[in-house]
């Protein structure tokens, strides 16, 4: 069995995901304004031989439409936030294997700005970038792009499926292959016959092109998703590459993974073309009194009020407050669907209710023992279908550290981790190639605008008798 891939699962923010860590003299994360900050943690990671550095990103505040930012900004809840998308390039000429991906919202950027940005990257990087491709479920983040309140669920997915078709025509097929030349004896930099307009006319885009940029190393980047309601399983079935999931437990990992794969084949796709990573924060010591005390001092520093803002499973979409005895499975929200299922599946023999979400979210995700305790538990979660890790930290830089020097020691004597990089791009190290394979719907544009041109000259010549 391969080994598992690890991704460090961080935010340009002060408190990312472990709501209050931030408080703990440790805790460096205080210093996300501070890009040294960033490199130095990009380069002990890469000394670590992590896959990948994976930004999360929101461009709104948690909460319900029009709720108050008090908690928010108390908490440093992913505020005040930078954009991962200007950081990159800094960690990008600082590294030399790490894969970088961010999370950007089909809502935050037109698709032609964007696909601009991310071919950029991938050039500065050579070839480095992954993109995680989100819809925004946050109030507060549509009301910021101009809309009177989010949009529904499903129809998001919607959006983001033109969104994609955007992007793909911009990366795969407005530049044929071999359109650069830079050929100083004939005064020839590009091939024009080989760059193509895309001309592309939907139900929220117009986009003339071409793509400015010329083919970056991967062209499209590694594409990451996150979303696993049914409209997101089936988005991701369809163009994501790596989802990144939080299931509680092994079994709901399995039958997740396998409907996903299942959907992947329906799509046209096969079910390796898909890899996925659950995200775990990890709790260890030498000895289990060590791990007690470890995770005492975690639980001590969580802010259970943070957890609670950050999910916004209390409130409906209104800001109006559930009873605490709600049962989960009754609320409604249109926003981080799958995340609620499993929380209700981590609870055995009963419903839990609204009054069992903090404790819920707070340890939500946690893996506890010694490193060989935690490796037989990494081993379980890959029989079930895992093929990597987010690893979501507690504190920064410790958390990374810890887990470099004393869990993946024991992961790399069992064949659970990489000893060394491989060469090439952040697709070559995960799939073998550096280019999307032909089964991926981005596919579909390697070269149809020229057989478009050739398919519209065809009844000219024949008009005119040639």
């Amino acid at each position: 069995m391969a080994h598992l891939k690890f991704n460090a699962f961080v935010m340009n923010t002060g408190s990312h995901i472990q709501h209050g860590q931030w408080r703990h003299p440790e805790a460096k994360q205080i210093q996300f304004n501070d890009v040294k900050f960033w490199i130095e943690l990009a380069k002990t990671l890469e000394r670590g031989k992590f896959d990948a550095m994976f930004f999360a990103d929101v461009v709104g505040l948690y909460g319900p439409l029009g709720g108050s930012h008090e908690v928010n900004a108390r908490e440093g809840l992913q505020i005040p936030s930078n954009d991962p998308t200007v950081l990159l390039s800094a960690l990008a000429v600082n590294t030399e294997h790490l894969g970088l991906a961010l999370t950007s919202s089909v809502l935050q950027s037109h698709p032609f700005d964007f696909a601009r940005k991310l071919s950029t990257l991938d050039h500065i990087s050579n070839g480095r970038v992954g993109w995680n491709i989100v819809t925004s479920s946050l109030e507060n983040s549509a009301r910021n792009f101009g809309l009177a309140e989010l949009t529904e669920h499903d129809e998001r997915y919607e959006w983001a499926a033109e969104y994609m078709d955007v992007v793909y025509k911009l990366w795969e097929g407005s530049w044929d292959e071999g359109a650069l030349l830079i050929d100083r004896e004939r005064g020839i930099f590009a091939d024009p016959s080989k760059i193509h307009k895309i001309h592309h006319v939907g139900k929220r885009y117009q986009v003339e092109g071409p793509h400015l940029p010329s083919p970056s190393p991967q062209r499209t980047p590694l594409l990451f998703q996150a979303g696993s309601s049914q409209a997101g399983r089936r988005f991701a079935a369809a163009h994501a590459e790596a989802q990144f999931i939080i299931t509680p437990n092994p079994k709901v990992a399995a039958e997740l993974t396998r409907e996903t794969r299942e959907l992947a084949v329906l799509a046209g796709r096969r079910p390796q073309d898909i890899q996925f990573f659950q995200g775990f924060s990890f709790i260890t010591g030498s000895t289990e009194a060590e791990v007690r005390i470890a995770e005492q001092d975690y639980n001590d520093y969580a802010s259970r009020e943070g957890f609670l803002t950050h999910h916004n499973f209390t409130v409906d979409r209104y800001g109006k407050p559930y009873p605490a005895d709600t049962p989960l499975a009754a609320i409604k929200t249109n926003s981080g669907q799958s995340h609620l299922e499993w929380l209700r599946k981590s609870v055995q023999g009963r419903e839990p209710t609204v009054a069992d979400l903090g404790d819920l979210l707070s340890r939500r995700g946690r893996l506890v023992g010694t490193p060989e305790q935690i490796a037989d538990q990494l081993e379980a979660w890959q029989q079930a279908g895992i093929d990597g890790i987010n690893v979501m930290n507690w504190r920064l830089p410790g958390s990374y550290e810890i887990f470099i020097d004393q869990i993946l020691p024991v992961l790399r004597q069992r064949g659970l981790a990489q000893i060394e990089y491989q060469p090439g791009t952040l697709r070559q190290k995960l799939f073998g190639s550096d280019r999307l394979n032909d089964r991926h719907p981005a596919a579909f544009y390697r070269g149809h605008f020229s057989r478009a041109k050739v398919a519209q000259a065809a009844p000219q010549a024949v008009a005119a008798g040639t």
